[in-house]
C-alpha cells in the first residue's frame, strides 16, 4: 500500500477520474454497532478510533487531499459524562499514538471546533498536533471536535462584528471575505460529504461550507467502513454531475 498522501493518480477510484480533492465524513453507528453485538458504546468507540485510522490511510491512497471528521460535535455533551469521557479519551489516544507517524507521512492536522470548554490536556493537545504538523502539506487531516456548524458561523459572526468596531474592515461583506472568520478559512470547500449508519441528515456539520457538496448517504456503520466503501462513494460521485447553480452547455 502507498504510504499516506503519497500515491499515483492512477490509484483513484473512478478509472481516469480524479478523486475529489475534499472529502468530508459523519461518523455516525458507533453506538448502534456496540449494541447489536451486546458491547458497551465505548467498545463501539473504539472501534470507530480504528475505521478512522483505515479511512485516512485510504483516502491518501485514493488521492484525496483533503479528509474532515466528524468527531465530537456541541451536542455532544448530552451525552453521559462517561461516554463524553471515553470520546476525550479516544482522541487523546488516536493523537499521542498516530502523530509521529502523521508528522512522518506528511499530514497538516487541524482541529476545529470551540476550545473553550475543554479539558485542559486535550486543548493541549490539541494545540501540539497543529503545531507540530504545520509545515506539512501532502495531505490534510480536519478533525471537528466539540464542533457546530450554526455555533461556528455565530463565531464567525461576533469575531466580523469586533473586526468592524476596531476599523479593521469595512462594513461590506463579501462571502470571501465572511469565510476568512470561519473555523475552515484556510480549506477549500468540500466535494463529497459522506455520512454513515443510513441517517438522512446533515445534523449541523459544515453548513456553510457544504452547500455545493454533494451529499451520500451509506447504509454502514462507521466501525464497519472500509476502504472499499471509501471507493464506491468516489465511484457514486463521479456519477453526478455538478452544475453549482448553472446550467451545462445544451441543458434545458
Amino acid at each position: 500500500m502507498a504510504r499516506l498522501g503519497t500515491s499515483p493518480e492512477s490509484s483513484h477510484a473512478g478509472g481516469d477520474a480524479p478523486a475529489p480533492q475534499h472529502v468530508a465524513i459523519i461518523m455516525d453507528g458507533n453506538g448502534r454497532w456496540a449494541k447489536a453485538r451486546g458491547l458497551p458504546r465505548t467498545a463501539g468507540h473504539e472501534r470507530g478510533v480504528e475505521a478512522l485510522r483505515r479511512t485516512v490511510e485510504a483516502a491518501g491512497d485514493l488521492g484525496i487531499r483533503y479528509l474532515t471528521v466528524f468527531s465530537f460535535s456541541t451536542e455532544n455533551w448530552r451525552r453521559p459524562a462517561a461516554e463524553v469521557s471515553t470520546l476525550f479519551g479516544l482522541l487523546k489516544a488516536y493523537v499521542q499514538r498516530d502523530l509521529s507517524r502523521l508528522k512522518q507521512d506528511g499530514v497538516r492536522v487541524r482541529v476545529i471546533g470551540q476550545r473553550e470548554g475543554l479539558p485542559p490536556d486535550i486543548a493541549e493537545l490539541v494545540d501540539r498536533a497543529e503545531r507540530e504538523t504545520a509545515a506539512n502539506s501532502k495531505f490534510h487531516l480536519t478533525i471537528a471536535f466539540n464542533y457546530g456548524a450554526r455555533n461556528e458561523i455565530l463565531r464567525a459572526t461576533q469575531a466580523y462584528a469586533r473586526a468592524i468596531a476596531a476599523g479593521e474592515v469595512s462594513g461590506d461583506l463579501t462571502d470571501a471575505g465572511f469565510e476568512q472568520y470561519l473555523d475552515t478559512k484556510d480549506l477549500p470547500d468540500p466535494d463529497l460529504v459522506i455520512r454513515t449508519s443510513g441517517e438522512y441528515r446533515i445534523s449541523n456539520f459544515l453548513l456553510w461550507q457544504a452547500a455545493y457538496a454533494e451529499l451520500l448517504f451509506v447504509d454502514v456503520l462507521w466501525p464497519d467502513f472500509s476502504k472499499s466503501h471509501l471507493e464506491s462513494a468516489i465511484s457514486r460521485y463521479h456519477e453526478r454531475e455538478r452544475r453549482f447553480g448553472a446550467l451545462t452547455p445544451g441543458a434545458t
